[in-house]
């Protein structure tokens, strides 16, 4: 019980310093500091600038298939806990669709990037951009079309628009996929010279320098949109209950009953850390501007949103400290 303890404590104050960046976002946003104008351009820079450059730098300098040969599982394994929480939410909510399908998309999608770099760069500073960052853009690639689709559609209130192939060709995902292609083409390694340019060159320091905005600018995105939210999260507490027990209970459990059973990670240490994060990870905020965008109840989302990451803040320690107590 100590050593759950210990690492609880420790996990817990990494965990801490990201919701303290998010907290101070929050704050001036109530104080009026820092308007929805800001925010959409803070995102914006984030998603288009950001975020693309972190993912490039990391992946092109970083990334090694005789390390990983089985990388493509990450973006298989991102849609088997996705798919694991949609079923889960549709047991759950059964007698109460299509009238609360929302509760689908909190129950199953959840913060992959926004959330879970600041974490990961809070607890594995030394592996965080030679490994867990290049594991976290590789998992988006597969979550990032179904959030932009079923989970645009389950989080909206318009049920008749169609969804454009457009929406899943977001900058992050873009520069996943040129990334790869220059890694799994061998154009890094055929071409030294070219592969000096973009990773060790002005243009690579460059792009490097870009990509360190990613994380601290992204955390204070995530605190600044969730301190716009109006808050009632009393009025949902039975669709709460169901929906963030499955979110942040059931998935992080599975997940570590899964791993255990199978042994996939056994030699991997931190590849297994990483998915007991992603599974007890707080649903997804990318669900608000979805509603603002297209219509829904943004009370409601906004206010189980607010709910599940004051609620992360210590399940997710909890899970993690369980994982590597029990030998993760």
């Amino acid at each position: 019980m100590s050593d759950l303890f210990l690492v609880f404590q420790a996990t817990f104050l990494g965990i801490l310093q990201v919701f303290l960046v998010a907290l101070a976002g929050g704050l001036l946003v109530r104080f009026g500091w820092v308007t929805q104008s800001h925010i959409q351009g803070l995102s914006a820079a984030t998603v288009v600038v950001f975020l693309p450059c972190l993912t490039f730098s990391n992946i092109t300098q970083n990334f090694r298939v005789e390390l990983f040969p089985m990388w493509w599982l990450m973006p298989i394994s991102a849609v088997a806990m996705v798919g694991a929480g949609l079923l889960l939410g549709a047991l759950a909510f059964c007698r109460e669709l299509p009238e609360k399908k929302s509760m689908l998309a909190v129950a199953s999608l959840q913060n992959a990037g926004y959330l879970v770099l600041p974490i990961g760069q809070a607890l594995f500073p030394a592996e965080f951009d030679a490994r867990f960052s290049v594991y976290c853009f590789l998992y988006i690639l597969g979550i990032n079309p179904i959030l932009w689709s079923v989970g645009k559609w389950l989080a909206t209130s318009d049920r008749s628009e169609r969804v454009h192939w457009r929406a899943f060709v977001t900058p992050p995902f873009v520069a996943v996929i040129i990334s790869l292609t220059v890694v799994l083409t061998g154009l890094r390694d055929a071409v030294p010279e070219a592969a000096s340019t973009y990773v060790t060159g002005p243009a690579g320091r460059a792009i490097h320098l870009l990509g360190l905005a990613a994380v601290p600018v992204a955390t204070f995105v995530l605190g600044a949109s969730l301190g716009s939210i109006r808050l009632s999260p009393g009025a949902y507490w039975l669709d709460g209950l169901r929906a963030l027990g499955i979110k942040l209970l059931i998935l992080p459990v599975l997940t570590i009953l899964t791993l255990k059973m199978t042994g996939w990670c056994s030699e991997n240490a931190l590849l297994g850390a990483f998915f007991v994060i992603q599974a007890a990870s707080a649903p997804a905020t990318a669900m608000i501007l979805q509603i603002r965008t297209y219509g829904g109840d943004e009370q409601k989302i906004g206010s189980l949103l607010f709910a599940g990451y004051l609620l992360c803040a210590v399940s997710l320690p909890f899970w993690y400290a369980l994982w590597r107590v029990t030998g993760g």
